[in-house]
């Protein structure tokens, strides 16, 4: 079925056309036009009334939703989750694992392994975060959980699932750098996170091949003395690798906006994804989180004992109206940083993350305050009620 959308303000990559049209063929944008003549041939035709319609959102790093956690393992609780968060602009996921035992990690891979075969469920990878965390820098994440890399253990879980794309981890700890390489080998993306890498870690793990950061300026020092003298921080150190790409949780809690603004100038859009980092309680109902140590005050997730944060409460189109509301980001950027930016980082840049002909149709409408509208992902529409 060919559909039409037109009259809407349309982002592609090389900007913005103003009252143009896009046309999608059941999950394929087939053409972009600089008019908004209406097709013939469309079977339905949608006025955007000029509305934004931008790409829809890639989530590289979230815990789940709608009441449900993805270290369930479930099929069930998978969908529940994915679907939740694509009624607030996420069209295509990794769902992400806190540190967890091996049988947990191979329950959730199992389902996983089955949803990426399903190109309509949304489901691209499985993002490993952990277990092979610095305990000091652990934050919310379970700390008997915690471990040093294992190489007997990794090889098994990458070489008998397909779906792990990500797998984080701090890369002082001993046999961390030379999981990189096996990683990166194994089209694995590895990403350095819950660290109190100094400068010199963190370029022997970029080196590696480490060369992302998750939820950037979370979990990790910046500049700090010790004793007497002056030392840069895990934090500087990613800024002094030019080419490392780092992810920001943009809640405006996590990290003041200010700083938020500060990466994006100094990274630029092409290295900051931005990501929710949510647990079940976004997207739902609910105000009570997965894991009985957390609770919900302030608008985030804390650990009870107020000691950290430990997670938020997001959902893609805040993230946007964060980027631009709060941090003063041109909607652009805000949308690049939410779809091309992180299709870039994970691979999948080739049919997702921006608006162009032959692309998956995963499309946005944003009104002028920059309020979700409508969803389309795989060009079907997604009922938001």
């Amino acid at each position: 079925m060919l559909t039409q959308i037109y009259n809407g303000q349309i982002l592609t990559p090389s900007g913005w056309i103003n009252d143009g049209s896009l046309l999608f063929e059941d999950s394929r944008i087939v053409e972009i036009r600089k008019n908004s003549n209406i097709e013939p041939r469309a079977e339905t035709a949608i006025n955007a009334l000029g509305m934004y319609v931008v790409p829809g959102g890639i989530e590289l790093h979230c815990h789940g939703g709608g009441g449900r956690d993805f270290m369930e393992g479930s099929a069930d609780a998978f969908r529940t989750a994915v679907m939740a968060h694509r009624k607030h602009g996420t069209t295509s996921i990794f769902p992400t694992l806190s540190s967890a035992s091996l049988s947990m990690i191979e329950a959730a891979a199992q389902v996983c392994d089955e949803l990426i075969e399903d190109p309509f469920s949304g489901v691209l990878g499985l993002h490993l975060e952990g277990p092979y965390f610095n305990p000091q820098k652990a934050g919310a994440q379970m700390p008997e959980l915690i471990r040093l890399p294992d190489p007997e253990e990794y090889h098994h879980v990458v070489e008998d699932f397909n779906c792990i794309k990500r797998w984080d981890s701090a890369p002082e700890l001993p046999g961390a750098v030379d999981m990189g390489p096996y990683l990166t080998g194994k089209g694995v993306l590895p990403s350095i996170a819950h660290t109190a890498a100094e400068f010199d870690d963190v370029r022997s793990a970029y080196e590696a091949g480490y060369t992302h950061a998750t939820h950037f300026y979370n979990g990790m020092p910046g500049f700090h003395n010790v004793r007497e003298f002056k030392h840069a921080g895990t934090v500087e150190a990613v800024y002094l690798m030019e080419n490392m790409t780092v992810e920001m949780i943009a809640d405006g809690i996590h990290v003041p906006p200010t700083l938020l603004k500060l990466v994006y100038h100094m990274k630029g859009v092409e290295r900051t994804a931005l990501v929710t980092d949510a647990l079940a309680v976004a997207a739902s109902d609910s105000d009570k989180a997965f894991d009985p140590r957390v609770i919900i005050e302030d608008g985030v997730c804390k650990l009870a004992d107020r000691s950290a944060l430990a997670g938020s409460i997001a959902t893609m189109d805040r993230l946007i109206a964060t980027a631009v509301h709060m941090a003063e980001i041109p909607l652009q950027d805000a949308c690049r940083m939410v779809a091309e930016t992180p299709a870039r980082i994970m691979g999948v840049y080739d049919r997702k993350g921006s608006l162009q002909r032959g692309k998956d149709a995963d499309i946005l409408l944003l009104d002028e305050d920059i309020n979700l509208k409508a969803v389309y992902c795989m060009g079907n529409r997604v009922n938001l009620d």
